[in-house]
């Protein structure tokens, strides 16, 4: 099987677009934020904290996954 489209491969480009995400919902809630609507920038950072927390046990996933195809 081609490794572009391994699940690994799959796995792991959807952990970057995660990242991508992230990134692009705190720049709005900051801009959010910045226009005085501090309860919703809150409750956003609250679901990207989510994300955040989350993360470790995506690459931990994905660290596992890798080791056991190069077995």
């Amino acid at each position: 099987m081609d490794n572009k489209y391994s699940l690994h491969d799959v796995l792991e480009r959807m952990n970057e677009n995660q990242f991508a995400l992230e990134a692009a919902i705190m720049e709005l809630t900051l801009l959010i934020e910045g226009q005085g609507a501090i309860e919703i920038g809150g409750n956003v950072r609250g679901a990207l904290d989510t994300i955040r927390e989350n993360a470790g046990h995506i690459n931990q996933g994905l660290a596992r996954l890798k080791t056991q195809r190069s077995d």
